[in-house]
C-alpha cells in the first residue's frame, strides 16, 4: 500500500503543469459555467478564467429551472450577474476572444443583453450567437429592441446569429463595415429598406445569408427603396417575409394596387447553390439571377386582399430559378403559380421535383410544370392529396385521373405518357387532415367545397392508392415507386402492398414497388403484362 501511494504522488497533477495557453484550449470547449468552476481546484486555475477565448453561457447549465415569478426573477438576476462578472475579468486582461455564445431557456433582461455586445466588439470578437426568450410580462417595453450601431462596423466579425422573440431593430446611422463577415443570420426583425440595401452592401465576403420574419419598417420609411441583394460571394440564401405583417400591413387597404404598393426586389447572386425563400406575393420582381442554383425551396404565397382569380407576377422570379436542380414547392406555391400571369419557364437541368400536397388545393398546377421538366427523374410527393371536386375535367387541367360527364374515367393526361420521370417517392402516404384546418380556404380552380372523407383514413387510403395506380400505369420511363407509409399496423401496409399486386397494367416494362413503414419494408416487381413477381 504504501509503495503504492507513493508511485501515485509520483505522477502529481500534470493537468496543472500544462502550459496556461493549452489549459484555456482545453477551457473553451466547456459551458462557460463549468470552465468557472474550475477556479476551485487550484490557486493555479483561478486567473485563467479571464484568457479563455470561447464564451458559451447557456443559463439551463447555470441555474436550477425556475418554477414561480420570484425564482424566474432571480434566476435573471443571477445569469446576468454571473455573465456580468466574466466579462469584467476578461476586461482587464484584454486578451483577444473569438467566441461569444448566449442561450437563455428563461427570461432575462434583454437590455442587459444588448450592452454586453459593444463590450465582446472591443475584444475583436469573431463569433456571436445571441438567442433569447421572450421577456413578455417582465418587461414593460417587449417589442423590438434596438441592435447596437457599432455591431455594424466591426472589422473582426465572421459569423452573427440574432435571434430575440421579442424582435430585434436595425438602424444604423453611420456607415457600415463588415469586411470579415462570412454568415449572418437574422430572425425576427425590423428594417428599413434603405438600411438593409446599406447592410448587405458591406457585406463583401458573406457566403451565407439567412433572413427569418423579415419586417420592413414602413413607419419610418413610408417610400420604400427598391431592395437589392447582389453578393457574389453568396452560396446560400434563405429569405423569409414574417407571415403576419401582411394582414397588419394591408388590411385598410380594400382595392390593392400592384403599381403602388409593395417593395421592388432584385437578387443577382451568380454563385448561390442554395435558395429557400418565403414571401406574399405582393413585390415586384426587378432582375432575378441564380445562375449556379442547385437546390431552392419555394413558399409563395397571396396577400390576404388579394383574391384567388388575381394573376400573379412570379414570372421573372421563376425564370431566374430555371437552371435548379432540386426544388421544393409548398401547396401554397402551387395556388400562386396556377395564377401565373405567363406559361412557366423550361427548367432544363431540373432532376428532382417535391410538392407538397393539401386537400385543399388542386393539382390544376402539376400538367404544365410536369411538361417544363424535361429531365425530371425523380418526383416526390409530400403527402398525396387532391381536392375532392367535380371539376377536374382536361378543360381545367389535373394530374389525376378524372370522371367525364357520364361518370367514365378518362385518360388524357400526356404530361404522365411522356413524362421521363423515373422514381416517384410518396411520403406521409396515408396521412389524414382536420377538417377545421387552417388552410381550409378557396382553392384556385374551386368555389367553397367539402374536403370529402379526408377524416376517413380507410377513404385517404384509397383513393391515394388509386393515385398510385394511375402513376404507375401511364408513365412509361418509371422504375420505382416508395411509399413511406407512417402507420404502426403492419396489418395496414400488408392490405396496401396486396391491393397494389393486383394491379392490371402498367406502363413501363419493369417497375419496382416498395412500402416502407416503421417496422415493415415490402418490396415488389411490376412487368408490363401486370404481374407481380
Amino acid at each position: 500500500m504504501g509503495s503504492r501511494k507513493k508511485g501515485f504522488d509520483d505522477y502529481g497533477d500534470r493537468i496543472s503543469g500544462l502550459p496556461d495557453a493549452m489549459l484555456c484550449h482545453i477551457l473553451s470547449f466547456l459551458p462557460t459555467k463549468e470552465a468557472a468552476s474550475t477556479t476551485v481546484l487550484a490557486k493555479r486555475w483561478k486567473p485563467l478564467l479571464a484568457f479563455v477565448p470561447n464564451l458559451d453561457f447557456d443559463d439551463s447549465f447555470c441555474f436550477n429551472p425556475p418554477r414561480t415569478y420570484e425564482e424566474t426573477r432571480y434566476s435573471s438576476v443571477s445569469f446576468i450577474g454571473f455573465v456580468d462578472s466574466v466579462l469584467a475579468l476578461q476586461a482587464k486582461t484584454k486578451a483577444p476572444l473569438k467566441r461569444f455564445h448566449v442561450k437563455c431557456e428563461n427570461v432575462v433582461d434583454q437590455y442587459s443583453v444588448l450592452d454586453w455586445i459593444p463590450k465582446v466588439l472591443k475584444r475583436g470578437v469573431l463569433d456571436i450567437y445571441l438567442d433569447i426568450p421572450s421577456s413578455s410580462g417582465f418587461c414593460e417595453n417587449s417589442s423590438f429592441y434596438p441592435l447596437p450601431s457599432k455591431m455594424f462596423e466591426s472589422k473582426t466579425l465572421v459569423r452573427l446569429k440574432i435571434q430575440f422573440e421579442d424582435g430585434v431593430y436595425i438602424h444604423v446611422k453611420r456607415g457600415v463595415s463588415l469586411p470579415k463577415l462570412k454568415t449572418l443570420h437574422l430572425d425576427y426583425f425590423k428594417i428599413e429598406t434603405s438600411t438593409f440595401n446599406k447592410l448587405l452592401s458591406a457585406c463583401h465576403v458573406l457566403e451565407e445569408l439567412v433572413l427569418v420574419n423579415l419586417m420592413w419598417d414602413e413607419d419610418s420609411e413610408p417610400e420604400p427603396c427598391p431592395v437589392t441583394v447582389s453578393i457574389p460571394t453568396l452560396k446560400r440564401l434563405k429569405f423569409c417575409r414574417y407571415e403576419d405583417c401582411y394582414e397588419a400591413n394591408f388590411h385598410e387597404y380594400e382595392d390593392y394596387d400592384e403599381d403602388k404598393e409593395g417593395v421592388s426586389l432584385s437578387f443577382d447572386t451568380p454563385n448561390l447553390v442554395y435558395l429557400e425563400y418565403s414571401d406574399a406575393i405582393v413585390d415586384r420582381y426587378k432582375q432575378v439571377s441564380f445562375d449556379s442554383l442547385v437546390e431552392a425551396n419555394l413558399r409563395l404565397r397571396k396577400a390576404p386582399n388579394q383574391t384567388e382569380t388575381d394573376k400573379t407576377n412570379v414570372t421573372k422570379l421563376l425564370t431566374g430559378i430555371r437552371n435548379v436542380r432540386i426544388l421544393y414547392l409548398t401547396d401554397d406555391s402551387l395556388k400562386v403559380l396556377s395564377c401565373c400571369r405567363e406559361r412557366l419557364p423550361v427548367f432544363n437541368n431540373l432532376i428532382e421535383l417535391t410538392i407538397k400536397t393539401t386537400p385543399y388545393v388542386g393539382w390544376k398546377l402539376l400538367p404544365p410544370l410536369l411538361k417544363s421538366c424535361p429531365s425530371l427523374e425523380t418526383l416526390v410527393f409530400e403527402g398525396l392529396h387532391h381536392k375532392d371536386s367535380n371539376r377536374c375535367g382536361d378543360k381545367d387541367g389535373c394530374l389525376c385521373q378524372y370522371d367525364n360527364n357520364w361518370g367514365v374515367k378518362m385518360d388524357v393526361r400526356t404530361c404522365l405518357s411522356s413524362s421521363p420521370v423515373k422514381v416517384v417517392k410518396i411520403l406521409k402516404f396515408g396521412e389524414t387532415f382536420d377538417g377545421d384546418d387552417d388552410d381550409d380556404d378557396d382553392d384556385d380552380d374551386d368555389d367553397d367545397e367539402d374536403v370529402g372523407s379526408c377524416d376517413d383514413v380507410a377513404d385517404v387510403v384509397e383513393e391515394q392508392i388509386e393515385h398510385v395506380k394511375h402513376f404507375i400505369e401511364k408513365m412509361p420511363d418509371l422504375e420505382q415507386v416508395i411509399l413511406y407509409y407512417d402507420t404502426p399496423n403492419d396489418q395496414d401496409v400488408m392490405k396496401v402492398f396486396k391491393k397494389l399486386q393486383m394491379l392490371p397494367r402498367v406502363a413501363s416494362a419493369n417497375c419496382n414497388v416498395q412500402i416502407k413503414s416503421k417496422n415493415l419494408s415490402l418490396t415488389s416487381t411490376s412487368t408490363k403484362r401486370g404481374t407481380l413477381l
